[in-house]
């Protein structure tokens, strides 16, 4: 497992590929062109992580308009991002697996909590160009403000 790094605005986003709640493949270099919101929650199966996720797929519109690929990531199993997928009623919002090698990505972008085994609660947008555009890290019981993210993607 590689260290986590620090990681700032206007760095070029490490590429990865992770598996999505339907064991789909999702790259980040495949949205070139696109900006990406990646949502980190902690664990799928939470209260609040519910709720971050169900505020990326409510505003999935808003996103496609705005040119950005909203993505929840976690570090949960594909077979249980599936089921709570089903659950909270997910339908058009991908969730990726960040389960194995264990919370990679997470580490990659400098939002892995050592001590929990999980990643932070956090938005990072990452720009058309492959670029760190914005950071914001939560306080874990906190839901993230989706409304910051729009206001973001739409200056």
């Amino acid at each position: 497992m590689g260290n986590t790094k620090t990681i700032w605005e206007g760095d070029i986003a490490p590429d990865f590929t992770l598996r999505d709640h339907h064991n789909r493949e999702f790259k980040l270099s495949e949205c070139a062109g696109r900006k990406v919101l990646l949502s980190f929650h902690p664990l799928a199966w939470t209260s609040v992580c519910a709720e971050q996720m169900k505020a990326l797929e409510s505003h999935k519109g808003v996103f496609d308009e705005l040119g950005t690929v909203a993505v929840g990531v976690s570090v949960d199993s594909f077979p249980s991002k599936h089921a709570w997928a089903r659950e909270i009623g997910i339908k058009g919002t991908r969730l990726l697996c960040d389960f194995w090698p264990h919370g990679a990505v997470a580490h990659a972008l400098g939002l892995f909590r050592e001590e929990e085994g999980f990643s932070e609660r956090a938005n990072l947008i990452v720009d058309e160009r492959g670029r760190v555009a914005f950071i914001r890290i939560y306080d874990i019981p906190q839901v993230p403000d989706i409304e910051e993210v729009l206001a973001f993607l739409r200056k």
